[in-house]
């Protein structure tokens, strides 16, 4: 398998950044349900300490999500993208690339608001700290200088948007990702998905 994309194919790169992401989402969602179901709440220690590693994972899946994202996004600008598959309507490939570009947003969206609005630094995989967004120098520049507020109205608006788009709109758009991925690999049987899983091939 090639490292970069052919005109028929993703490369090895490119599939590698979807699975880690994918892989990445995975964490970023097991540990915050964990957090949300079990241990958000509790008050003994055991609670309290698995809450905040829960916290913790999810911070340092965010940060990971965010780091292949951006390196993802890096990848498609110089490497080529491979022609859509043939068949199918012009809507149909149409909305596959408005899928795309919707999870792109979803995936940049989730990581910035989700660093914007901790309150924590981020003991990241529990290796290193790194600060939270209002103790960077980004933090006046951003919020106080080009919005004009402060953190006592901003956090609630990106806390509100990063948890919604998690909540409600990532979840759509990843079934009906897989779902259509599903689709055209039993229905269609097409290479769609085997492009992106060269183990199915």
């Amino acid at each position: 398998m090639k490292m970069g994309n052919t005109k028929d194919n993703y490369g090895l790169i490119a599939i590698a950044i979807h699975w880690l992401v994918a892989f990445g989402f995975l964490g970023a969602y097991g540990s915050v349900y964990y957090r949300h179901w079990f241990s958000e709440g509790g008050f003994s220690m055991t609670e309290l300490n698995s809450n905040m590693i829960a916290l913790y994972l999810h911070l340092s899946f965010g940060i990971t999500i965010a780091v292949f994202v951006a390196l993802r996004i890096l990848w498609k600008l110089i490497n080529k993208t491979p022609n859509d598959v043939p068949g199918g309507s012009k809507f149909e490939h149409l909305a596959a690339h408005a899928m795309h570009w919707s999870l792109y947003a979803v995936m940049i969206i989730l990581p910035i608001t989700g660093y914007m609005g901790t309150k924590l630094d981020t003991n990241f995989f529990f290796l290193f700290d790194i600060p939270k967004f209002n103790d960077t120098p980004l933090y006046p520049l951003v919020v106080e200088k080009w919005l004009q507020t402060d953190w006592e109205h901003f956090e609630p608006i990106v806390d509100a948007i990063h948890k919604n788009t998690g909540a409600y709109v990532c979840w759509f758009l990843i079934i009906l990702h897989a779902g259509a991925a599903i689709y055209h690999h039993v229905a269609r049987k097409d290479i769609v998905l085997k492009r992106m899983a060269p183990w199915l091939r």
